[in-house]
């Protein structure tokens, strides 16, 4: 997976590839899904989401610059997929997910598994997590109607939001956005992408509106 679907696709990170390769993601699918889990393509999870393909999670990791001092809180955690492998960088991982069965089987996952610096909470992930704040960078895998205010006032300076944003139904843009002061931020297109909506106050309504 590694070596054909990321390093030949330009993903140049050591610390990425390296988190990647020792990451298990049959671990985070279903079981019926497991012999597909190296595939680059996204999986369901339940409650209508899915993992991200393996391309797409190492290139939103790669954009985020992590170090290994880094405070990183992920929006839309899912199984718990991107978090453990940025948990393989970063110091610390805050995982939030909206959908309780997930947010539960992602906390127990991540204990099983030995990544004991990723905390989890079930809760709105458009508002980010104003308790934990600031953070080093913002990894929302989920696409909203726009940037949440939230997540931009929740970075420190210095600190970079990844983060896709269009229309629930396909046409989304993932957006790397870095703030250099207190009201002043950078934004770059990082291509299109497909993600599932970000539900929430800042995001979409449970019915996609």
């Amino acid at each position: 997976m590694v070596d054909r679907q990321l390093e030949r696709r330009g993903i140049g990170s050591a610390e990425v590839l390296d988190a990647m390769r020792t990451v298990p993601r049959e671990a985070f699918v279903a079981p019926a899904s497991a012999k597909f889990a190296y595939e680059d393509s996204p999986l369901p999870i339940g409650e209508g989401q899915t993992i991200s393909q393996p391309y797409i999670v190492a290139l939103m990791v790669e954009a985020a610059e992590l170090k290994s001092s880094d405070r990183v809180l992920e929006v839309g955690a899912g199984s718990g997929y991107a978090a453990a492998v940025m948990s393989r960088i970063a110091a610390s991982v805050h995982a939030v997910e909206h959908y309780a069965s997930l947010a539960d089987a992602g906390k127990l996952r991540s204990a099983e598994l030995g990544y004991r610096n990723i905390e989890w909470h079930c809760d709105d992930g458009s508002k980010g997590w104003p308790e934990a704040a600031p953070f080093d960078a913002i990894v929302v895998s989920a696409c909203g109607p726009e940037v949440p205010d939230a997540l931009r006032d929740q970075l420190v300076i210095g600190g970079r939001l990844i983060i896709p944003v269009g229309s629930d139904e396909g046409r989304q843009n993932l957006l790397k956005i870095v703030r250099h002061g207190e009201t002043d931020f950078e934004q770059e297109s990082l291509g299109g992408v497909q993600f599932v909506p970000l539900i929430g106050a800042h995001g979409w309504a449970e019915n996609g509106t």
